[in-house]
C-alpha cells in the first residue's frame, strides 16, 4: 500500500498520517488544537511534537480556547517549566494570545470552523501532486489566510504555518496521488 513519503519517517508519523492528517476538521477545540500545534513545531520536525502531543493537551486543558484564554503569567510561568512541552515564551505567550483572537472570531462569525472553511467555499482544495517534492510550502491561499489571522491579533501564523496547518485539517488535500489516503479523503471531501 503506497503512502506518502513523509509519513515513513516514524511509526508515530506513519499512524498520524493514516488516520488524521487531511481529513477535514470541523470541530473548533480540534481546530485550535491544531493552530496551536502548528505554531510551537515552527523550526522543530512535526515528530516532535507529535512524541508531546499528549503532553501539550495535558498542559493546555485539552486545547479548551476558554481556558487558554484566561491562562495568566502565572500559568506561563508554570508551562514555561514543563519539559513535555515547546518551552519556548514566544511560542506559549502565541497560545494564548491566539485563544483570545480565535474566541473572538469564534464570537464574530459563530464558529472558527465557518470562518476557516470560508477560504475554501467549504470544500478541500484537492491538488494533485504526484511526488512529496512537489508540495509547497506555502500558497496565495495560505499567504491570504495568513495576513486575516495576523489582522485579527494571531501570532505564529506565517504562510509556512498556515499551509502546514491547513494541510493537517484537510482545507486541501495534499496526500500525492498515488497515496491511499488520496482517494480515501477525496471520497468523504465529496
Amino acid at each position: 500500500m503506497n503512502k506518502c513519503r513523509w509519513a515513513l519517517s516514524s511509526p508515530l508519523e506513519e499512524d498520524y498520517h493514516d488516520r488524521e492528517w487531511g481529513v477535514p476538521v470541523h470541530d473548533d477545540r480540534l481546530l485550535f488544537e491544531f493552530l496551536v500545534l502548528e505554531g510551537a513545531q515552527a523550526g522543530l520536525s512535526w515528530s516532535t511534537i507529535l512524541k508531546k502531543r499528549d503532553h501539550f493537551r495535558a498542559a493546555f486543558d485539552n486545547f479548551d480556547p476558554v481556558s487558554v484564554a484566561g491562562y495568566d503569567e502565572a500559568k506561563i510561568a508554570e508551562l514555561l517549566e514543563n519539559p513535555g512541552i515547546i518551552r519556548n515564551r514566544l511560542k506559549v505567550n502565541a497560545a494564548v494570545t491566539n485563544a483570545r483572537a480565535f474566541l473572538n472570531v469564534k464570537e464574530e462569525t459563530g464558529s472558527f470552523d465557518a470562518f476557516l472553511w470560508d477560504f475554501v467555499d467549504g470544500r478541500p482544495v484537492r491538488n494533485a501532486w504526484r511526488t512529496h517534492a512537489e508540495l509547497p510550502a506555502n500558497t496565495p491561499l495560505s499567504d491570504r489566510l495568513s495576513k486575516e489571522l495576523k489582522r485579527r491579533g494571531f501570532k505564529f501564523v506565517g504562510s509556512t504555518i498556515c499551509y502546514a496547518f491547513m494541510q493537517a485539517v484537510g482545507m486541501v488535500n495534499d496526500h500525492t496521488v498515488d497515496c491511499f489516503r488520496y482517494g480515501e479523503i477525496a471520497r468523504i471531501s465529496d
